[in-house]
């Protein structure tokens, strides 16, 4: 996975993403619709909080600027992991382990293409939230870039780790893709401050960097100055998480030709 990249093969990558996606169109549906469908589950049920009279009386909001970090981390790991999962599924891993593309070119392309599905999705639930909801995304300010940042690099921390998944143990790991995610996004409270949450689960919710960026964006909503204390917190888990997760997948490249697992793709 070393190496200088060949933006031609980067290109090529990109370009191979893209005509899955023209030529199919159901897969607009994660792109697009399903994050509309979050917008107005979560939104909704926000609403209801808040008409039943809660103690903040901001329900809403808080749901609102939860699902669309959520999807942050979603349509960034959703849409890498996919992306290699789609070369599994098509059975055509093997042509591309014989061809000069090399695995850091295929990971750049794939996060290009998942940073393109990702303002994609973003732009899905801010319009949903404003148009349904009256709820503007960018009333918490510029304080939101580095958040989504932190969120879009743990989502790739969690494709990186779902590829390697995949690649020790085959296509039945591939419901990971959306099982870790939503694993990692319950323990970050998302939805509600950490709290909230059990006892037993907070300290590991905490080592999260996910879980500093979700609280740094709640005060951001709630008018308060921008929290670097805790951007800091989440920036240093993702030095952390990056490489580690790189090591993670390199380390099962390296098992999956040894063993001969290949085959299961041939």
């Amino acid at each position: 996975m070393t190496g200088t990249l060949d933006l031609l093969r980067v290109k090529a990558v990109i370009r191979r993403q893209r005509f899955v996606q023209l030529r199919a169109p159901q897969r607009w549906f994660d792109v697009l619709i399903w994050p509309m469908v979050d917008t107005v589950i979560w939104g909704s049920i926000g609403l209801f909080v808040d008409q039943q009279g809660g103690a903040s009386r901001a329900g809403a909001p808080y749901m609102l600027s939860g699902i669309l970090l959520m999807h942050v981390m979603y349509q960034a790991n959703v849409s890498m992991s996919c992306g290699f999962l789609d070369e599994t599924w098509s059975r055509n891993l093997v042509n591309l382990m014989v061809s000069p593309l090399r695995e850091i070119e295929l990971l750049a392309g794939l996060m290009v293409v998942s940073a393109a599905r990702l303002v994609a999705g973003l732009a899905a639930v801010a319009l949903a939230a404003w148009l349904l909801f009256s709820f503007n995304v960018t009333a918490a300010g510029w304080g939101l870039i580095p958040v989504v940042a932190v969120l879009m690099l743990v989502g790739w921390v969690i494709a990186l780790l779902v590829m390697a998944l995949v690649l020790r143990y085959g296509d039945g790991a591939e419901i990971l893709c959306w099982g870790l995610l939503f694993v990692i996004i319950a323990l970050s409270g998302a939805f509600y401050p950490m709290d909230a949450m059990p006892g037993l689960l907070q300290p590991i919710g905490r080592l999260l960097p996910s879980t500093h960026a979700f609280e740094a964006a709640r005060l951001l909503l709630d008018g308060q100055p921008m929290p670097w204390h805790l951007i800091a917190k989440g920036a240093a888990g993702v030095v952390v998480a990056v490489p580690l997760a790189t090591f993670v997948l390199w380390r099962t490249l390296h098992l999956f030709r040894a063993r001969g697992y290949i085959t299961r793709y041939s």
